[in-house]
């Protein structure tokens, strides 16, 4: 019996005395036994608190069961047949957000992991396709080389509250350039994509 079960038992005890039942064959006391004296019934449910107080702390202290682990994102080519290719250039996060559509079912019951716009980035940039360039404020943003605008990739200058920066869209030949290859687009890494000293801080002008 472990701790938790002792202080458990003994609480079950405590509770049926602050009740008026007798622990050991579960009858009734009788109204006249100083068991169901009120001073005494009041300490026994005082006690069954202090108990339950106890069993509360023990459980926090005891180690949780692992979590099975998600799986990396998997998508099968009869599933990518249904993926709705649209006639208006989308950003990289937003095709992630339609690629994911297509297995939502295994991300909601937390069987894989989700598929991640910077997948598209990572490979989109080793096989030469975008290209890392100096910004008006000095930082360094992505844009389409002339090899990624042949496939489709758009450059779009996003504006906000006076913030400009350039977004890479992609048109609707460029999502089928990037499902046709999804299986490279899976297994890439950000491996070598960050300039020196830089950050992907173009993730909130996805959309």
């Amino acid at each position: 019996m472990t701790e938790v079960e002792k202080i458990a038992y003994a609480k079950s005890f405590i509770d049926k005395l602050a009740n008026g039942i007798n622990p050991l064959d579960d009858t009734r006391v009788p109204d006249d036994d100083i068991v169901n004296n009120v001073r005494l019934s009041r300490c026994f449910f005082y006690v069954s608190a202090i108990l339950q107080k106890e069993i509360d702390r023990e459980l926090r202290k005891a180690p949780k069961e692992n979590k099975p682990k998600r799986l990396p994102f998997s998508i099968t080519p009869e599933q990518l047949e249904n993926f709705e290719y649209t006639s208006t250039p989308i950003s990289a996060t937003a095709m992630a957000r339609k690629i994911n559509w297509l297995v939502r079912e295994d991300i909601e019951e937390r069987k894989i992991e989700k598929f991640s716009y910077r997948k598209i980035n990572y490979w989109l940039h080793d096989i030469g396709m975008i290209e890392w360039r100096e910004w008006n404020n000095g930082k360094k943003k992505r844009f389409p080389t002339p090899e990624g605008e042949s496939i489709g990739l758009i450059l779009q200058i996003w504006e906000n509250y006076g913030r400009k920066s350039p977004v890479i869209y992609l048109s609707e030949e460029a999502q089928h350039f990037i499902i046709d290859n999804m299986e490279a687009v899976m297994a890439a890494e950000k491996e070598n994509f960050f300039p020196v000293q830089e950050e992907d801080d173009d993730e909130s002008l996805e959309i």
